[in-house]
């Protein structure tokens, strides 16, 4: 029997219930993300999509200011700062009830985002790989932590990725790191298959199919799998043709047990969201009718 999925994570004091499917915004703070439309620079683009988010109903707000696109060039921990404690402080201060995850891999980022800006969720791409110090920092902040897996570096992820098989080599990647997290007494660890991150569009499409399996894990799993080239290589089109494949691939992965879907279009993520629990709602009458 597998352990069940914790029902709420604590972030900041207020708890999120996954019993139904969170949604989480990307907010790009990069000149340089692979998807254009998530690229916000300035203070009113950044505080206009954080509030029209909001307003379309998204749970979480993700800021990242390193951008991970495959064969992303390096920044220093000084850049990627300024972008990230600019956004960060903004959206605190202008949307206090904001929920705010900051996507980064540098511990000392990491530390500061929460201590200095209000941050209430680490979103750390390279799972601990990139930071020695990140799993020591996030327990020490106990906030909500993304387990991400990566195999490789931006740079490096997509020079022919092998696995014996994608979906146990990753579980047992996740078993190593959660058992040291939760050893060290962290209480609210999400997991990530990174989509995309050391994978090919083969990879992704099995690690979407089983993703059910990873409830083994008896963990929240987040998927981030918006207008990712999956989708847009698959169907010959552009990135920016990619919302309607984005949406069908949402709903595939909610019906195989995602708990929180990271995205660019946060409305028509939230709309999905609506229709799927209308469905299982109705499955659920059905099924207590049949007893």
């Amino acid at each position: 029997m597998f352990p069940e999925k914790p029902r709420y994570i604590n972030a900041g004091g207020r708890l999120l219930d996954l019993e139904i499917p969170k949604v989480m915004g990307i907010i790009n703070i990069t000149p340089d993300s692979f998807y254009k439309g998530s690229r916000y620079i300035k203070d009113e683009e950044i505080l206009g999509t954080a509030t029209k988010m909001l307003e379309d109903g998204a749970d979480i707000l993700d800021i990242g200011g390193y951008s991970s696109r495959p064969g992303a060039g390096n920044i220093s921990m000084e850049e990627e700062w300024s972008r990230v404690l600019k956004a960060a402080k903004l959206i605190n201060r202008e949307l206090p009830d904001a929920i705010i995850s900051i996507d980064t891999f540098r511990a000392d980022i990491a530390r500061e985002a929460v201590l200095e800006c209000g941050a209430h969720i680490i979103n750390d791409i390279s799972g601990g790989e990139a930071d020695s110090r990140m799993f020591s920092i996030v327990e020490k902040l106990n906030v909500p932590y993304i387990l991400m897996h990566m195999k490789g570096d931006p740079r490096t992820m997509q020079n022919n990725p092998v696995y014996e098989d994608i979906v146990a080599d990753i579980l047992k990647w996740f078993g190593e790191r959660i058992f040291k997290l939760k050893s060290a007494g962290l209480n609210d660890i999400i997991i990530d298959p990174g989509f995309g991150f050391g994978k090919t569009i083969n990879h992704n499409f099995e690690l979407l199919r089983r993703l059910g399996d990873f409830s083994i894990a008896g963990l929240p799993v987040l998927v981030g799998i918006s207008r990712k080239s999956m989708i847009w290589k698959t169907l010959d089109i552009s990135v920016d043709e990619a919302l309607n494949g984005t949406t069908a691939l949402n709903a595939i992965a909610i019906f195989n047990g995602a708990d929180i879907l990271r995205v660019h279009d946060v409305k028509e993520a939230v709309q999905t969201v609506r229709l799927i629990k209308k469905v299982k709602n109705i499955e659920t009458r059905n099924a207590q009718r049949a007893i």
